[in-house]
């Protein structure tokens, strides 16, 4: 990964994996020729968008927007109105959300920018 690493790995712990896992929400991978090259997540007991993250070698083939989709279609399902999530500023994927139609919010804190989606 380029951007977004996780700075401290043990800030997402054994047990946070277990709950969003098999209670919090859905997650949903990409395989290609049997490894996973991507992963999205969905949480939705605050309509938002956990994780997506994508290998480098294989960003650019759409990956990344049919995984966002999948969790956004899986929330507003549930009712949802909005999908949110938070990214690094000034990164790929502050951009990658803004084309695919987010809207750029406050910023959460001196590095990450909230993000909206309203349902269709």
């Amino acid at each position: 990964m380029r951007e977004n690493v996780l700075s401290d790995p043990a800030r997402v712990t054994l047990q946070m994996y277990r709950d969003y896992l098999d209670t919090l929400g859905r997650g949903w991978v990409c395989e290609q020729d049997g490894e996973i090259v991507g992963f999205s997540y969905a949480a939705h007991g605050d309509a938002s968008i956990w994780a997506l993250f994508v290998l480098p070698e294989c960003e650019g083939r759409g990956i990344a927007r049919r995984l966002l989709a999948l969790a956004t279609d899986y929330l507003f399902g549930l009712g949802e109105r909005q999908v949110v999530l938070s990214t690094a500023a000034d990164t790929r994927a502050d951009r990658f959300y803004a084309a695919q139609g987010w809207a750029r919010g406050a910023m959460k804190d001196d590095r990450e920018v909230f993000f909206t989606l309203p349902r269709p």
